[in-house]
């Protein structure tokens, strides 16, 4: 099995330790750092292993029976590449699988802060800037479909969390850490300032503490079949 964008590789250990002892997992990334971290992380798989590969250009021939990515092509100016290269990847009748986000149709019960709303505009319009789609599930079924793979299917995969959930706090402030991670690259390009980000954070974290009662990231997972 191939895990494409595989980061830190914790869905990867997962699914190495799943598929073994008959099953070898492959996990491939462009960021080094990452992969270190993967490789220190889960050093006691043997039947996993991590290689730096750029998703545009795996150079995978027919090698593998399940090729999969998650919320990884979000971040590919050309997913057409990746989609495509992932289908060479997969055997014949291999299946390939990717779950991504559909980042205009995130909603918030009831509305976030409108401090907060100015800068997920601004970081949809940062991310349009650099040539990464903020529908790309909702887009996977057409690619998928163009390179040839067959019995093209999706289905929702939403990341739901309630005020109440065991994981809510967590999840909830999941918007304002992005925000702050990223404040130097939205900043530097002009999409907002270091004032309104500092503002936004501070306001949402403050809402999502006392008035956000359910989070829906819009996610969606296509399935096809290698010819």
């Amino acid at each position: 099995m191939l895990d494409v964008g595989c980061g830190t590789g914790a869905i990867t250990a997962d699914i190495a330790q799943a598929v073994k002892p008959e099953g070898y997992v492959v996990g491939v990334d462009r960021d080094e750092t990452l992969l270190d971290m993967a490789r220190t992380e889960h050093a006691g798989i043997e039947n996993l292993q991590f290689e730096r590969r750029d998703a545009t250009a795996l150079k995978f021939l027919a090698q593998f029976d399940i090729v999969t990515s998650a919320r990884a092509l979000q971040w590919i100016a050309e997913p057409h590449l990746a989609v495509e290269n992932m289908r060479q990847a997969a055997k014949c009748g291999g299946v390939v699988v990717i779950l991504d986000y559909n980042h205009t149709q995130n909603k918030w019960e009831p509305e976030p802060p409108p401090e907060f709303k100015v800068c997920y505009g601004a970081f949809l319009a940062w991310r349009q800037a650099n040539g990464w789609d903020n529908e790309m599930a909702d887009h996977l079924p057409e690619l998928f479909r163009l390179t040839g793979l067959t019995g093209v299917r999706s289905s929702a995969q939403d990341e739901v969390v309630k005020r109440g959930d065991p994981e809510f706090e967590k999840l909830s402030f999941l918007w304002s850490g992005t925000l702050r991670h990223l404040a130097g690259q939205l900043v530097a390009a002009g999409f907002c300032t270091v004032s309104q980000l500092e503002k936004a954070c501070e306001r949402y974290e403050t809402w999502a503490r006392t008035g956000l009662v359910k989070q829906t990231l819009a996610m969606q997972a296509t399935v096809g079949t290698a010819p």
